[in-house]
């Protein structure tokens, strides 16, 4: 009788609660899209997380104190999770393979499952196994899932990655037991997020919907889980979330409970129901995190509960977190911006307005191309006219966070980096570097093509802002064909129209960030070469490694010093006057609004729309004449056939 109780016993505790038919309660409280955004903003400097009331929003003592709120009103089980890109976005990140603050806090915080995003792999994969190495050096990590990654056969870049994959820092899957039900957790890379992870090479990423099926036929056959949750960077589109990428997945695979979505920084106020299947998104950058309280029965799953926590200055941050990041902000100060003379909170510059982005010609976008185009003017030969840039391009993708005002207008370096915050160099150094390439007239007609048609298609990333130049387009015009006029200059030294037809050879010296680069370098093959870019040389000779087109900001040393974009902005600020008895250099007020560089002229006037047209133009000018003309045979046919066919049943009754 004794050793059936000592069989029996271990077996029966094993057995989950579920089975009893008795309703249990798991919460899970989700983040994601953080960013590396451990302050509260905008600005940064006005955060005062020990008080409320001072205007800013998220922080990451804020989130603390939630977390511990939510866990301290339950009496069930409680797990926080992540959805991915919990880096890069402020100068916190500059240490993130040395000092891995991020993936520390969490652990601190209390996360237990989080996945990986598109930039936790812009320092490549060796950055990635660098901050993985260093989180277990420095205390820890959460747990970390990712299913559908694939490393490369022989190549020596993943290596290290996969070193740290094989160790177990990494999981494909994970299963966690609480009161009895056994919680499955895989995670996800979705394909928009690929396209957003060009130095993620020699990685590769399977299909996330077969991927999806294969984790839930593991976790549900294998290892026996009562519920499964995808932590998934696939995203929502609020415009249309029938047609987003978490949504097809949880329509597409069956035995999905949850998915908590990421990398769209979607602000989703109520889960969404897909079939079995629930979805939620906290938008980004720590300013919301969602509380999701779960019913289980029967091996059913269901919302007993959810909100959105919204992180503002109306909560008390956890003194304890608030500790950790001050001292992470001093280390920051010493190691990173030290040895350009600048502090995390030192004050540079005043504004008396806003400085935003949108995907229009924005104030921000207009101040950071023109910070790039002076910056690496600085470094030109100004006896060589043709080493001059005469253009500068960026892209909103790549700016980050506007510049408010705030109570005070100071800017301080550390919200001002947040602005143009992100990526990596050739000389594997924080921050992206300039580049000085030369296209010809038609090429940067191209370039802003990608502004009035592919950031319409692809999203508000691909739209471009410039220095340099100006110009008009036609939104109805034909896709990929819609700019209308371009002059080069500025309103100080005056504007000349560019010659953009195919015929003229002439280069012209453009400047941009590697990684913009690199973009417009490949952006042919997302078009069917319709918008082919090849960046040159100053001889006309195209570019095959465009490390080579880096500015040097020191030629006088061995090899190049990089001149990166970040501390180009950070110069141009402190290079402006001081004005207004602030004491510090003073936003011009000529960035108050727009500057007319992107006009918009809609006209359906048959002119405009095939004025200078290019192939597609007249393609599709075409397909408008001939569609009607095949409409109009078609109806003739019909109706001669009609005609026959009464006639002939005419002729049948006569008879």
């Amino acid at each position: 009788m004794k050793l059936c109780r000592g069989f029996f016993l271990p077996v029966l505790l094993c057995i989950p609660m579920a089975l009893s038919g008795k309703e249990q309660k798991i919460t899970l409280i989700h983040t994601n899209d953080m960013h590396s955004h451990l302050l509260g903003f905008s600005p940064n400097i006005e955060y005062t997380p020990a008080v409320t009331g001072d205007g800013t929003k998220g922080g990451w003592a804020r989130i603390m104190t939630v977390i511990k709120n939510a866990k301290a009103e339950r009496s069930n089980p409680v797990m926080v999770v992540d959805a991915g890109d919990f880096i890069m976005g402020t100068l916190f990140h500059m240490l993130c393979r040395e000092r891995a603050f991020e993936l520390r806090l969490m652990k601190h915080m209390g996360y237990d499952v989080i996945t990986l995003g598109n930039h936790e792999f812009d320092l490549k994969p060796a950055g990635l196994a660098r901050i993985l190495r260093s989180a277990r050096e420095y205390g820890g990590c959460p747990t970390i899932v990712s299913s559908n990654i694939i490393f490369s056969e022989h190549d020596e870049r993943d290596r290290a990655l996969k070193e740290e994959f094989n160790s177990g820092t990494v999981k494909p899957y994970f299963v966690a037991v609480k009161d009895g039900i056994r919680i499955g957790f895989f995670g996800l890379l979705g394909k928009d997020a690929e396209e957003f992870s060009p130095f993620a090479k020699p990685l590769k990423f399977s299909e996330p919907v077969e991927t999806a099926k294969n984790m839930v036929d593991i976790l549900r056959s294998k290892e026996s889980a009562d519920m499964v949750v995808c932590l998934s960077h696939g995203g929502i589109d609020p415009g249309n979330p029938s047609l987003s990428e978490d949504v097809k997945l949880a329509r597409k695979v069956r035995g999905i409970d949850v998915i908590i979505s990421g990398h769209t920084h979607t602000p989703l106020r109520k889960p969404i129901i897909e079939g079995k299947t629930i979805i939620v998104q906290a938008w980004c950058y720590g300013l919301w995190v969602g509380i999701m309280d779960l019913a289980f029965n029967n091996g059913n799953v269901t919302i007993s509960g959810y909100r959105i926590a919204e992180i503002d200055d109306r909560i008390i941050g956890d003194p304890g977190v608030t500790g950790m990041i001050d001292g992470y902000k001093d280390e920051i100060t010493r190691e990173v911006l030290a040895r350009h003379e600048l502090a995390f909170d030192t004050v540079i510059a005043h504004t008396g307005f806003d400085l935003d982005i949108a995907e229009e010609e924005s104030n921000l976008g207009n101040l950071i191309a023109d910070a790039s185009l002076w910056y690496v003017n600085k470094f030109a030969d100004q006896r060589d006219p043709a080493a001059k840039a005469v253009v500068a391009i960026d892209s909103n993708g790549l700016i980050r966070d506007p510049m408010m005002k705030g109570k005070t207008g100071k800017i301080a370096v550390c919200d001002l980096f947040n602005a143009l915050p992100l990526g990596i160099g050739a000389d594997d150094t924080m921050g992206y570097p300039m580049v000085r390439i030369y296209f010809y007239g038609s090429e940067i007609k191209r370039t802003l093509e990608i502004l009035t048609s592919l950031s319409k298609l692809k999203g508000p990333d691909y739209f471009l802002q410039a220095s340099g130049l100006r110009f008009t387009y036609n939104p109805y015009r034909m896709i990929f064909d819609r700019v209308t006029g371009i002059w080069i200059g500025n309103k100080e030294e005056g504007y000349k129209q560019l010659d953009y037809s195919e015929s003229n050879k002439k280069l012209y010296c453009v400047t941009t960030n590697l990684y913009n680069a690199t973009f417009l370098n490949i952006i042919g093959g997302f078009t069917m070469n319709i918008l082919k870019i090849a960046p040159k040389d100053r001889s006309g000779n195209p570019i095959k490694d465009l490390a080579q087109a880096r500015v040097d900001a020191d030629p006088i040393k061995p090899g190049i010093q990089e001149a990166k974009q970040w501390l180009g902005l950070m110069h141009y600020v402190r290079s402006f006057r001081a004005m207004g008895g602030t004491g510090y250099p003073e936003v011009p007020d000529r960035y108050r609004g727009k500057l007319g560089r992107i006009v918009s002229e809609p006209s359906l006037n048959p002119v405009s729309l095939l004025k200078r047209g290019t192939y597609m133009t007249w393609i599709g000018f075409a397909a408008i004449l001939v569609i009607p003309a095949i409409v109009a045979l078609i109806a003739v046919f019909v109706v001669k056939n009609a005609r026959t066919a009464h006639h002939a049943g005419r002729g049948s009754l006569q008879t």
